[in-house]
């Protein structure tokens, strides 16, 4: 297909035999996308909105081509048709039956001769009324709801939050926000033998902050991500550039996080637990001199690889985008003393000499090697830079409670319902100001982050 075909506007193709609201498969990872679609002759084309004056695509209606009913094989998407051309086969869905029908119908004329020349009449099939809302009505619901046993990580996720006080009100929308996005994790009944869903939650060392994450076979994953993302207003273009790095990197394992505060702060996005080229996940965030810094600085201390590279899907710009990599170093200080030059080069105040004492203190207990450094950054500047210990002692937690007036006893209470474990990993961070929009707290926090379990396949 040449370019020049798709410079032409939805209102140039009037009259035309038929156009409205549709959702079509399509990008390198096959994620849904709704478009304006627009039936001129055998020429199917489609735009981002109906006010758009250049087209995104074009489906080409050939002699040998077809459409046909689908049955969709999750029930989410009933009214499901395929039309197929000599280049691929599109998976189209429409709102209601009458209107696929109609779509079928009017596409089945055209190819058969009927439609396209006539420039009015009664054979032409009026547009359906349907909202000009670009936002994809998705049934959350949509899936039975499976049975979870109190081991469950489902269960251990869902008895924790009801630890959390602003996450019991009624009311909440940020327990609402929790809420959509727990029935955006894909079903245990839908994993392949041998994979397998990872459920982690970290919180602030005050509990005033969380962090929830899941992340699973790519596969099973994409689509339920995406619908989340449309339900809670990410614009297209974080889609599309979800789409592009999945494109690049083309990950087995991808998964999605939700930020949530007691001062009701919300935000979600993805990442991809991947091992890969630190350079590859640089070129995935915003260019900017942040960017420019921490490429230098890994450069110069031999950092190659990242294990984690995700985004913010925030309505709002500036985008930011986190990466975690292991630091090098024989060992456990050498580490150490790296994750404090990265607070110096990057320009964050220093990690509060009690809280590094603890570290320095407790070095031959704790886990030798492995530390990691997450640095979140953005096109306006460094956002937040964290320092992760991982498999901290009691004794370190403890210590870190003492310092961080932690309310032990919640704390407590919420490992419990976990299923008792203690941190997976501790995090040192700092948000820079102008970065916590008045929700999130600005300034050095302290973060325990829990492994809380797997759903394994049946």
């Amino acid at each position: 297909m040449s370019e020049p075909e798709l410079k032409v506007s939805v209102s140039q193709l009037a009259p035309s035999d038929r156009e409205g609201w549709l959702t079509k498969q399509g990008g390198s990872i096959r994620t849904w996308r709704r478009r304006w679609f627009v039936l001129k002759g055998k020429k199917l084309f489609y735009f981002k909105s109906k006010s758009d004056i250049e087209a995104t695509g074009l489906i080409e209606l050939e002699q040998n081509s077809f459409v046909k009913e689908e049955k969709d094989k999750d029930k989410k998407k009933k009214y499901m048709f395929t039309v197929g051309t000599s280049k691929r086969v599109f998976y189209i869905f429409a709102e209601t039956e009458t209107d696929m029908k109609q779509w079928m119908e009017s596409i089945k004329r055209n190819l058969d001769g009927e439609g396209g020349m006539k420039s009015g009449g009664n054979d032409i099939v009026s547009s359906p009324k349907i909202s000009s809302d670009p936002t994809p009505k998705v049934n959350q619901n949509g899936s039975a709801p499976e049975k979870s046993s109190l081991s469950s990580p489902r269960s251990k996720i869902s008895n924790a939050k009801s630890i959390i006080p602003f996450l019991r009100e009624e009311e909440s929308k940020v327990l609402e926000f929790w809420q959509i996005w727990s029935e955006s994790i894909p079903p245990q009944s839908d994993l392949q033998s041998g994979t397998a869903i990872e459920f982690h939650v970290a919180t602030s060392i005050d509990m005033q902050k969380l962090t929830w994450r899941t992340a699973g076979p790519q596969n099973i994953f994409i689509q339920k991500m995406v619908d989340f993302f449309w339900n809670v207003g990410a614009p297209e273009s974080e889609i599309d550039r979800l789409n592009d790095v999945g494109a690049i990197i083309n990950p087995v394992k991808i998964g999605s996080w939700i930020d949530m505060s007691d001062k009701g702060g919300m935000d979600g996005g993805w990442y991809f637990p991947v091992d890969i080229p630190l350079k590859l996940a640089i070129e995935a965030s915003d260019a900017g001199e942040p960017t420019r810094k921490l490429s230098e600085w890994a450069e110069s201390n031999e950092v190659v690889n990242c294990y984690s590279i995700g985004r913010d899907m925030g309505a709002a710009p500036p985008r930011q985008t986190e990466t975690r990599f292991k630091l090098p170093g024989p060992d456990f200080i050498a580490q150490l003393n790296l994750a404090v030059d990265a607070f110096k080069t990057f320009e964050f105040p220093p990690i509060p000499s009690n809280a590094l004492e603890i570290l320095y203190q407790s070095s031959n207990t704790l886990e030798a090697g492995g530390l990691c450094l997450s640095v979140i950054t953005s096109s306006e500047g460094f956002v937040r830079l964290g320092l992760l210990i991982p498999k901290p002692t009691r004794d370190v937690v403890g210590q870190l409670c003492e310092i961080g007036q932690a309310n032990r006893e919640r704390i407590s209470k919420f490992e419990t319902a976990l299923g008792g474990c203690g941190p997976a990993f501790v995090e040192f961070q700092y948000l820079q100001k102008g970065f916590g929009y008045t929700v999130y707290k600005e300034g050095f926090d302290i973060v325990f982050h829990y492994m809380v379990g797997e759903d394994q396949s049946e």
